[in-house]
C-alpha cells in the first residue's frame, strides 16, 4: 500500500526503475514501453509499482485501455527527461574517451554544406585517427547537456554566449552563373537587375534575417521601386546558390559561403565592390565546457581557425578593432 502525504519516505530513491518510468510515461502505454525495453509488460508494471512505492504516490492513473500521468508523475517526469540524457551523454562521453577519439559539432545545414564539409577532406587526411560528427540542424544545442563538443552558430556578437570566437564575418553580393549573362540581358549597374530572375529565402521577411532580402539591398541602393523580371524561392541558402550555379537567376549570397565559387569562376559578382552590402552577422566558433581540454578538440579548434583564417583573407575582411580580441 502507497504511503500518505503526511508518511513520505525521505531517503534517495533507487535509479533502476526511472527509465521505465520515462518510457511508460512517454508512451502512456505499458506494452510499447516494454517493446521499446525489451522487457516484458508485467516486468516493467512491477518495476512502476516498485517506483511508487518508493516515491510514496500514484503515477500513473490505470484506465482500461489507457495510462494517465497523475500531477506527481508529471513533476516526476520533468526531472527524469532531462536527467536521463545527461546521464546517457556522460556514459557516452566515458566511453569515446576509452575507445577511438572523437569529435562531434553541431551547425546550421547551409554552413556545412557549403563551408565545413568540402573543407573536411584536409582535416581528415592530417588526423586519420579522429572521427567526425555533423550535426546539421537549424535548432540551437545546449552544450552543457548535450553530446555534442562543438557548435559553430550564425548571429550577432550580442546574442553568442561568453567564450564564443568569431570566426569570420559577412557581406552579402549579387552572384550569378557566367554564363547567364553570356548573350542576355547586361548586368552593369543595380537597376539592370529589373531584367533577371531573382532568388531568394522564402521566408526571410518574416524571419529574424529579413536583412538578407533584395529588398534590404534595394532599399540601400535607393532602388525602392525596383521589380525583378520574377522571384524564385527557396528554403535554405545552399539551395539558392545551387540554383545560381543551375543559371537560373542572380542570388544576394552571403560572400563567405561562396567565396570557393567565386575563386573557381563557377559564381562571378555582376557588379563592383561598393556594391556589397555589410552584414551584422558574423560565424562563430563555441566550444562546450566538458570538450575543450581534450586533445582531438584543440586540434580540430586549431584547424578550424585556420580555415577562418583563410575565409578572412579570401574576402578581405579586415576584422572591426573591438572584435580583435575575438580573433584566434
Amino acid at each position: 500500500m502507497l504511503h500518505s502525504q503526511t508518511h513520505l519516505r525521505t531517503r534517495p530513491i533507487s535509479a533502476g526503475h526511472l527509465r521505465a518510468f520515462e518510457a511508460v510515461a512517454r508512451h502512456l502505454n505499458f506494452r510499447a514501453a516494454a517493446e521499446e525495453l525489451a522487457l516484458t509488460q508485467s516486468a516493467v508494471s512491477r518495476q512502476i509499482q516498485g517506483l511508487e512505492e518508493e516515491v510514496g504516490v500514484v503515477l500513473f492513473l490505470r484506465h482500461t485501455r489507457a495510462v494517465e500521468l497523475t500531477s506527481a508523475g508529471t513533476q516526476l517526469l520533468l526531472a527524469v527527461s532531462q536527467a536521463l540524457p545527461r546521464i546517457d551523454s556522460a556514459v557516452r562521453q566515458i566511453r569515446q574517451s576509452a575507445g577511438r577519439r572523437s569529435v562531434s559539432l553541431t551547425t546550421f545545414a547551409s554552413f556545412a554544406s557549403m563551408w565545413l564539409i568540402p573543407r573536411m577532406e584536409a582535416f581528415q587526411r592530417d588526423n586519420p585517427e579522429i572521427d567526425i560528427r555533423i550535426d546539421a540542424s537549424d535548432s540551437a544545442v545546449d552544450l552543457d547537456v548535450a553530446d555534442v563538443d562543438i557548435a559553430l552558430r550564425y548571429g550577432p556578437a550580442a546574442n553568442m554566449p561568453a567564450g564564443a570566437v568569431r570566426m569570420f564575418g559577412e557581406q552579402l553580393t549579387p552572384v550569378a552563373s557566367p554564363w547567364l549573362l553570356k548573350g542576355g540581358p547586361r548586368l552593369k549597374q543595380p537597376a539592370d537587375l529589373a531584367n533577371f530572375t531573382l532568388i531568394e529565402a522564402g521566408d526571410a521577411h518574416r524571419s529574424h534575417l529579413e536583412w538578407l532580402t533584395w529588398r534590404r539591398w534595394f532599399d540601400d541602393h535607393q532602388l525602392t521601386r525596383l521589380a525583378p523580371k520574377r522571384w524564385l524561392y527557396f528554403n535554405y541558402a545552399y539551395q539558392m546558390v545551387q540554383a545560381a550555379l543551375a543559371g537560373q537567376g542572380v542570388v544576394l549570397a552571403r560572400l563567405p559561403l561562396i567565396a570557393e565559387n567565386l575563386a573557381t569562376g563557377d559564381l562571378i559578382e555582376t557588379l563592383p565592390h561598393e556594391h556589397r552590402m555589410d552584414s551584422p552577422m558574423a560565424y562563430w566558433m563555441i566550444v562546450g565546457p566538458r570538450s575543450e581540454q581534450r586533445p582531438e578538440i584543440r586540434a580540430f579548434c586549431e584547424w578550424l581557425m585556420g580555415q577562418a583564417r583563410d575565409t578572412r583573407q579570401t574576402i578581405g575582411e579586415v576584422p572591426d578593432p573591438d572584435e580583435a580580441d575575438c580573433q584566434d
